[in-house]
């Protein structure tokens, strides 16, 4: 078996921090705001029962953990690291039964083709700082996406989607007035 190695990072989300490892934990990402959604993932389901634990998100190398307002970085993170690298060490199972995400976009050609630039361009950027994307619909030039991870609740989530997303598909699909996200 090969070392697990884990590194953390921080997001721009002061909430949430990513633990990154050398493996492959999950084609696609799944979100886990709260305890009772998490029960479906051994992984996430064990992460809560860390009083500090108010969320987890899962996409393929990392974990992103979001931390209790009264918990301090500097006092959970050994902890937390210790906890990703014994669960990955044991093969801990993400999800129950394993689900690959087929990436199928639907819809006219203007949505396809928003569809593809947010899972091109957009996607890659989002996981970086430990979030997803999701596109969820096109309305009469408002593009609908939902935020998740770390992107939920950050301070600057509004500046990268109005600056940065809502410009890169401004320019690349004429169509699109406007991009907003959808409440979580």
């Amino acid at each position: 078996m090969a070392t697990i190695n884990v590194y953390t990072e921080y997001t721009p989300n002061p909430a949430t921090m990513k633990f990154l490892v050398n493996k492959l934990l999950i084609n696609g990402s799944l979100d886990y705001p709260d305890r009772e959604k998490a029960q479906e993932s051994p992984f996430a389901r064990e992460l809560f029962k860390f009083n500090f634990v108010n969320g987890v998100f899962f996409a393929s190398n990392f974990v992103t953990i979001t931390k209790t307002e009264d918990a301090e970085w500097e006092d959970i993170e050994a902890i937390l690291k210790d906890f990703v690298k014994g669960a990955v060490e044991s093969e801990l199972k993400v999800q129950e039964v394993a689900k690959d995400e087929d990436v199928t976009f639907e819809g006219s050609e203007t949505e396809i083709k928003i569809q593809q630039i947010l899972h091109d361009y957009v996607r890659p950027a989002v996981e970086q700082d430990g979030g997803a994307i999701s596109y969820v619909a096109f309305e009469e030039g408002r593009v609908l996406v939902e935020l998740r991870g770390s992107c939920s609740g950050c301070p600057s989530s509004m500046i990268t989607l109005k600056a940065g997303i809502e410009g890169l598909l401004k320019r690349m699909v004429p169509e699109v007035q406007e991009v907003v996200a959808e409440a979580m």
